[in-house]
């Protein structure tokens, strides 16, 4: 699942106006409502935000954010991906 999937999922569960999100991020609705969509990339500290607006659990989203962004990259380079990614794992500290 993709993280703007995610938090609409969460957001419509929980029966809170887009509105209230872009508030807290201090944008308009318009630019929360391409953030839903894709259309807009959000920050790492934006997602921290909208993790404590929903209540759940930040790693998460998190996780699905960093997905995203790995994903967005990879797909423009698929010729050195894999070997990117594994060079990537190599350096992560565990």
């Amino acid at each position: 699942m993709k993280f703007t999937e995610r938090i609409k999922q969460l957001r419509e569960e929980r029966q809170m106006p887009q509105r209230q999100f872009a508030a807290a991020l201090e944008i308009d609705t318009a630019t929360y409502c391409k953030i839903e969509k894709g259309e807009r990339r959000v920050k790492a500290e934006q997602v921290v935000v909208i993790a404590d607006l929903l209540q759940t659990d930040k790693d998460e989203l998190l996780t699905l954010w960093l997905a995203d962004q790995v994903t967005a990259v990879v797909d423009d380079e698929q010729k050195v991906a894999d070997k990117a990614l594994y060079i990537a794992k190599k350096s992560v500290k565990r």
